[in-house]
């Protein structure tokens, strides 16, 4: 593992934005109609919960990277194969994240321009930056971050501003029940974005103050999660259940709605800076953590020196994962959520816990 401090501010802005990601840009939670805010309300409690159990194992091997505690735990050979699992999950993920960027780009203003030449110019910038390390990466975010914040609150303003909210597009609540918005929690919103913070478990044994990192973490899913929310019951107060439904990307939708005094509108921009960056942490943070695990593995002490060949398999599987932006989301839906992210997010973690604990029960 490279040599390298993460304070708890940065540890804060990291997990913010890599929450926030790609989950502004779809339709997030839709199923459940105009609950789907409360759905990801829901979703980010779960999210807290599964932060702790990557934290409390954090705790129990504080020097350890995630590989070597797998090792520890389930034996050499079972812990290997366990971490290298994880390492193609979190490739794939980041594909994943790669391609609804490329797809929000062509959709928004490079409707010519091959997938592959969108992707590949977004992850030249992130193999560089994570051959730099991580240090480098959450300095990068600190500088981002409150142009986000900025942004976010301009165009919330405007969106007020425009009377573009309708009040009752949120309502009735609960119409049918806590059942539909527990099967979209179950299925959906537990699992993306809030589980995906397992990523973080590489990045722990870099925090300079250990003590407070479970606090600020639990706090920045928390306030991603308020975020989320928000947006997405802006999304259905402006759009409607349907179109947020239909929409591939209702937030663009949204800020393309605005208009205000007859000539402030066509404030795209807004929506693809905000998105570019957020997705660019996303894919970073994902990625970094693959990198570093595969050093781990195969003990190399260079990590720099896989970031041009697994960040050409990222690019490479970002066009290759689907044949089109509908197939790519139905694979998210019904491949992820219901065979990957049960095991990978939250079986095998509470699984090394329970190991971890009764291993360590006399200490």
């Amino acid at each position: 593992m490279e040599k390298a401090k993460i304070s708890l501010y940065q540890l804060f802005v990291l997990i913010l934005l890599f929450e926030l990601g790609s989950a502004i840009l779809v339709p997030l939670a839709s199923d459940a109609k105009q609950d789907a805010w409360l759905a990801i309300l829901f979703g980010m409690l779960g999210g807290l919960f599964l932060f702790w159990v990557n934290y409390r194992l954090f705790l129990y091997y504080p020097e350890l990277a995630p590989p070597e505690y797998m090792q520890k735990l389930l034996g050499k050979i079972l812990g290997t194969i366990l971490a290298f699992c994880y390492i193609i999950l979190f490739m794939y993920s980041a594909a994943r994240v790669l391609r609804d960027f490329g797809e929000m780009l062509l959709t928004f203003a490079y409707l010519e321009t091959p997938l592959f030449i969108v992707n590949a110019l977004l992850m030249l910038v992130i193999i560089y930056a994570v051959s730099k390390g991580i240090e480098v990466v959450a300095r990068t975010g600190e500088l981002f971050f409150f142009f986000i914040y900025f942004l976010a609150i301009t165009g919330f303003i405007l969106i007020l501003f425009s009377g573009l909210i309708d009040i009752n597009n949120l309502k009735p609540i609960l119409e049918h029940g806590i059942s539909p918005i527990a099967r979209v929690v179950l299925t959906q919103t537990l699992y993306f974005p809030f589980g995906e913070a397992i990523v973080f478990s590489m990045i722990f044994p870099y925090i300079t103050n250990r003590k407070k990192a479970k606090k600020i973490g639990l706090f920045a899913i928390g306030l991603s999660g308020i975020n989320l929310a928000i947006t997405m019951a802006i999304n259905i107060g402006v759009l409607g259940v349907d179109l947020t439904a239909r929409s591939q990307f209702p937030l663009l939708s949204t800020i393309q709605s605005i208009q205000v005094a007859d000539f402030l509108e066509r404030l795209d921009v807004f929506f693809m800076i905000s998105t570019v960056i957020c997705i660019y942490f996303k894919v970073s943070i994902y990625f970094y953590a693959a990198v570093a695990s595969t050093a781990v593995i195969f003990k190399i002490k260079e990590p720099s020196m896989l970031t041009y060949p697994m960040g050409m398999v990222i690019l490479f599987m970002s066009v290759t994962i689907a044949s089109s932006y509908a197939e790519h989301l139905k694979e998210g839906l019904e491949f992820a959520t219901r065979y990957l992210h049960p095991f990978f997010l939250i079986i095998f973690p509470l699984l090394l816990l329970g190991i971890a604990f009764l291993k360590n029960r006399k200490k």
